[in-house]
């Protein structure tokens, strides 16, 4: 072996985690696993090729350059090409792959790794590589002085993958702690996985000891009890593990269609309804009968809970849901609410995903506590982005539809899916009843001195105004195009989507997916 060949050998080993047992010890014993374990167990094997292995951090005027190579091995980021899902997705499974290594200076962001991430950044961009990102560290490197510079301002990595939005499905990955420009990178991203034990923030202890707000633990700056319900976090797993699985699922979306997946019995959807139309329920059993079995991720569940969002398969293709959960607000449209569907959405848009909405929906959240979160405008974003939607959308009704909120729903109005349909139970109204006959009888009802009297001529009134709403006469007036046994909802999204998909859509105008 020659001298050259030989010198390689040893260096790259001092790339991998076997040249440094104590540091890979030390995460194991704090309950993570390093950066290349995270890798290898997202690729399919053999796949990955790397990037800048060979770089070190910028501190060649203040450390040994042998301590460098031992101890801050690729800068402290691992970075690449590989595939994902192959055996499944074949030719649609390349990727590109980035993890900080909290090992490694705390996964700081180091001179070398900006570079690396500017040359990754622009492979994914002309090869239209969807990434995955391990955003774990500490935000900026101070201690990098190799490098002359004053304010590090003229950085390009983040302009360069906050440009990729709406280009190509990127997801960040969250473990322990993400401060700074590493939360960017993943507030940057479109889905973001999260472990329990994550803690995100624009700044870190030391900034906001630096800005006088006092002396905050890493651990309690963003922690995931704040940013899940808040809807910084997509989904929530126990540890990386858990969140390399879901994030090669969420990634699966995005590569194409699988083989048609096993499906539950459909006849329990006839009596999934309550009867009684003020009675709440959980909509998450109907959309897992209605997909593939095993095929369902919810997005966000703790965030804007009235409005549920999540990714499916239906015979094998990828499919978004929206649906309004009756238990919180009554399924009613809320500024959070709406936010949270608009920008799914994009997400859906943007990638070629079809959209279904379920709707159970009195109409637009109203009242002065809704009026001071900004509803007016945050809540029309929903039919903006329903306007703007290229991908099939199908509506189905599934027990109310009213007002403002029921056509947000539907892509602005009832006809504006490919395909509306209602449930034989279902009620359709330009309002909620009992208000439309508080108002239409405005004059009659104030007349009837006796209280008693009023209301249950309210009720008669509102029994006959419901007996009106119902979905086949509201079929009868083609609003809607169909009212269809409860059991066929799944075949019948299967069949208009095979014929909705058939032929490829112009590709719209570039656009980005909003962050939020």
């Amino acid at each position: 072996m020659r001298d050259e060949h030989a010198e390689l050998l040893r260096r790259r080993a001092l790339t991998e985690d076997a040249a440094r047992p104590d540091a890979v010890a030390r995460r194991h014993a704090a309950g993570g696993r390093t950066a290349r374990e995270n890798i290898a167990d997202l690729v399919d094997e053999g796949s990955f090729v790397e990037y800048g292995r060979f770089a070190i951090a910028a501190q060649r005027s203040r450390r040994d350059v042998d301590d460098l190579i031992a101890r801050t091995p690729a800068d402290g980021l691992v970075a690449g090409t590989a595939r994902v899902n192959g055996e499944l997705f074949g030719d649609r499974s390349p990727c590109a792959v980035l993890s900080y290594d909290y090992t490694v200076l705390a996964g700081t962001q180091g001179v070398y790794g900006h570079l690396k991430k500017d040359r990754l950044f622009d492979l994914i961009e002309r090869l239209r590589l969807p990434t995955v990102f391990f955003a774990e560290g500490g935000g900026g490197r101070p201690g990098d002085t190799d490098h002359a510079t004053v304010s590090s301002l003229e950085v390009r990595a983040f302009r360069l993958w906050a440009g990729l939005s709406g280009l190509v499905p990127r997801i960040a990955v969250v473990k322990g702690r993400c401060f700074a420009g590493n939360a960017v990178l993943a507030g940057c991203s479109d889905l973001v996985v999260a472990t329990a034990d994550t803690s995100i923030g624009m700044g870190g202890p030391a900034m906001i000891a630096g800005g006088g707000l006092g002396d905050v633990h890493p651990d309690e700056v963003g922690p995931i009890s704040v940013q899940e319900p808040n809807g910084v976090v997509d989904v929530v797993v126990p540890d990386e593990a858990d969140a390399v699985r879901v994030t090669r699922t969420l990634l699966g979306y995005f590569q194409g269609s699988t083989p048609p997946g096993a499906a539950a019995d459909q006849t329990p959807l006839r009596t999934a309804i309550p009867e009684r139309e003020r009675r709440a329920y959980d909509v998450a059993p109907i959309i897992e009968t209605l997909a593939d079995e095993g095929s369902v991720t919810f997005l966000r569940r703790r965030f804007a809970r009235e409005m549920v969002t999540a990714l499916v398969r239906v015979e094998g293709r990828a499919v978004g849901v929206i649906a309004n959960d009756t238990r919180f607000m009554a399924g009613a449209i809320t500024a959070a609410g709406a936010e949270k569907a608009a920008r799914f959405l994009q997400l859906c848009d943007a990638f070629g995903l079809p959209v279904v909405s379920l709707v159970d929906c009195p109409g637009y959240m109203v009242g002065p506590a809704a009026e001071a979160e900004g509803l007016v405008r945050r809540g029309s974003r929903l039919l903006v982005a329903g306007a703007a939607l290229r991908v099939p959308l199908i509506a189905v009704i599934l027990r109310r539809g009213y007002g403002l909120g029921a056509q947000a729903m539907t892509g602005g109005g009832l006809h504006e899916p490919v395909l509306t349909v209602a449930w034989p139970g279902a009620h359709l109204g330009p309002m909620g009843l009992e208000g439309a006959v508080r108002l239409g009888m405005r004059k009659e009802l104030e007349a009837i001195a006796d209280e008693a009297e009023r209301e249950q001529r309210v009720r008669e009134a509102t029994a006959a105004a419901q007996e009106n709403a119902r979905a086949l006469n509201a079929a009868a007036m083609f609003e809607i195009d169909d009212v269809i046994d409860p059991a066929d909802t799944r075949a019948l999204i299967a069949a208009t989507l095979a014929t909705a998909t058939a032929h490829a859509i112009p590709a719209p105008r570039r656009r980005f997916v909003d962050t939020w």
